[in-house]
């Protein structure tokens, strides 16, 4: 399991729970939990991004590259079902 999935699934299951035979019976709201830290940790990437455009391209650029990031994002949250 990839170590950034394994601290976010931390933050809703204790560390043992990962090893207890029982790991297939997760309550549902806990699988939702565990989808949304998920995805909001995909939107997070976007800001680096962000900055990236703002320092390295001239306004015009700045302006289509930064709208085309927001309505990607909002399209995710929409997606998932995600509120900030």
């Amino acid at each position: 399991m990839n170590e950034r999935i394994r601290e976010l699934a931390n933050e809703i299951w204790a560390e043992e729970y990962w090893d207890h035979h029982n790991t297939d019976k997760l309550l549902p709201a806990q699988l939702n939990r565990f989808a949304e830290l998920i995805v909001r940790e995909c939107l997070h990437l976007s800001n680096p991004l962000v900055e990236h455009y703002i320092y390295s391209h001239d306004e015009q650029d700045q302006v289509f590259l930064l709208a085309a990031i927001a309505d990607y994002t909002s399209e995710i949250k929409k997606h998932f079902g995600i509120e900030e």
